[in-house]
């Protein structure tokens, strides 16, 4: 197994311990809160998480940009370089922390005509009290965040993720506790912050150690023609933030504004199913990331395509599953979870399973855009993503309610599935970009193919949402795709490469 095959294998490993922690604690919380403090709250922690998800549009551009220059050095081990482009960006990470800072406090005389609390839970000024705890949060994360951008372009995410889920671990028992003890949402946000203030502390203490040599004086300033690249991504990773914060962190504060908190509450629900399988899956195509990147520094053009094909394959066959079992699933599981009274009309769901399959589809393309540094090229098109979406979601709300918000969303994200691979096509496996749109087709009948076919067993005979037949309705959502997407692609050469990968890794650990 290459270095690259052993990195993003034990990348993948601990992600998946993590996230498999993550899940059981996160939905163990989730039905403690619900019960304990409700809907509104519920709906209330997730609007904060949007709006100040719109303050970070400045952190992207600069981390991802980083990550990316770090690629190079680290593989020739430049050390001087390396301490370099780090202080360079501890310095920005600092600007940034002061922005969003100044940014997030100007926000709190708005907070009023964000949030429609139809259910009259909130007293006083006790909205101002939880935004500042949430503000304060993410503020300090800066001070920490950017170190990880040498751990994650060594290839060795994997440490990132121990910290992480240990604090995660520690910080959700501990919620848990306080909301059965308290039944307090202060309390709750409270001790969520002091344990992350900790972690942070801990994580600066540690990675001194592990990269003594930072600390070392003198550092040279980066000359005028290596922060010129720099510079020009960052410009173009902002506007991308724009685009990509218009959509996913604009919908709770419109559905907050148009239908109240308590919808945004019930909505979370599905998401928090999404989000955590969405979590679970991604780990396999963010882990291979650092090494798409190292792969492009040192590969031809016919190898970075043909092994894109195979992780694009792997895209569609793992997200058009994960889109069927939601559709078939979802619903069943929040009644048996929370109650019917806590389900969503059922276009919603499927709206919002169509958005999740065209991010899986987008996922693989990002994540080589990212690798290849192409940043540049489809600046713009974030711009014209963000006014799609914030005016569809807007006109489409008002028109058919919750459904309208998610009908923006597919709209705006069929823009960027459409221009970023005749870019990527182009610009980094000089191919033929229509090679992309026919698989792509191809591959989106096949998954409602399978997915027709395993809703008419489970609607049929599996309707009446019991535990019994909840269980028998994951066997056929296991089995019905996966054998379909089998026989459809069992003869193709990226069927037969994951295949060989798959079983090399198993015999090696076995």
């Amino acid at each position: 197994m290459t270095s690259r095959s052993k990195f993003i294998a034990k990348n993948i490993t601990f992600g998946y311990i993590s996230n498999i922690v993550a899940l059981i604690l996160n939905f163990v919380s989730r039905t403690v809160f619900i019960y304990t403090l409700g809907d509104s709250y519920l709906g209330i922690s997730g609007l904060f998480g949007n709006v100040l998800g719109i303050l970070s549009f400045a952190e992207l551009g600069i981390g991802t940009a980083m990550n990316y220059e770090l690629y190079k050095p680290v593989a020739n081990h430049d050390i001087e370089k390396i301490k370099s482009l780090m202080n360079f960006y501890k310095i920005a990470y600092r600007v940034i922390a002061t922005v969003v800072a100044i940014v997030g406090l100007a926000i709190c005389p708005f907070l009023k005509y964000i949030i429609h609390d139809s259910n009259g839970v909130l007293r006083g000024n006790e909205i101002y009290v939880y935004y500042l705890i949430y503000l304060f949060n993410t503020v300090i994360s800066y001070f920490v965040t950017y170190k990880f951008s040498l751990v994650n372009a060594e290839q060795k995410s994997y440490i990132f993720t121990i910290i992480n889920s240990i604090t995660n671990f520690l910080t959700v028992t501990f919620q848990i506790v306080v909301l059965l003890l308290f039944k307090n949402f202060l309390v709750y946000l409270l001790t969520a912050s002091i344990i992350g203030v900790l972690q942070k502390i801990g994580i600066s203490l540690y990675l001194r150690k592990l990269y003594p040599y930072l600390l070392e004086k003198p550092v040279q300033k980066l000359r005028k023609e290596e922060l010129s690249p720099i510079k020009k991504n960052v410009k173009a990773l902002i506007i991308h933030k724009i685009g990509e914060i218009s959509v996913y962190q604009t919908d709770n504060i419109i559905i907050s504004m148009f239908e109240g908190i308590k919808t945004v509450g019930l909505v979370s629900n599905y998401t928090l199913l999404i989000s955590s399988v969405k979590g679970f899956v991604d780990i396999i195509f963010n882990s291979a990331i650092p090494s798409f990147g190292n792969l492009m520094a040192n590969s031809d053009d016919e190898r970075k395509y043909e092994l894109f094909r195979c992780y694009k394959f792997l895209g569609f066959w793992v997200y058009g599953f994960c889109s069927i079992a939601f559709a078939i699933l979802a619903s069943p599981f929040i009644t048996l979870w929370v109650g019917e009274s806590r389900t969503i009309s059922y276009g919603t769901v499927l709206l919002l399973i169509a958005d999740f399959y065209l991010v899986g589809q987008r996922i693989c393309m990002n994540n080589v855009k990212v690798a290849g540094g192409v940043f540049w090229q489809d600046r713009y098109v974030a711009f014209l993503q963000a006014i799609v979406n914030v005016v569809i979601s807007i006109v489409m709300i008002k028109k058919i309610g919750l459904p309208g918000v998610y009908v923006g969303t597919i709209v705006q994200g069929l823009i960027s599935t459409i221009i970023k691979p005749i870019i990527v096509y182009r610009d980094l496996f000089k191919v033929k970009p229509s090679l992309y749109f026919r698989q792509g087709l191809g591959n989106l009948l096949v998954t409602i193919l399978a997915g027709a076919i395993t809703y008419i067993i489970s609607n049929t005979w599996l309707a009446e949402s019991t535990i019994l037949n909840f269980m028998i309705r994951m066997i056929v959502v296991i089995v019905i795709p996966n054998l379909t997407f089998m026989l459809v692609y069992s003869r193709t050469k990226e069927f037969a490469y994951l295949k060989g990968t798959i079983t090399r890794v198993i015999k090696r650990k076995v």
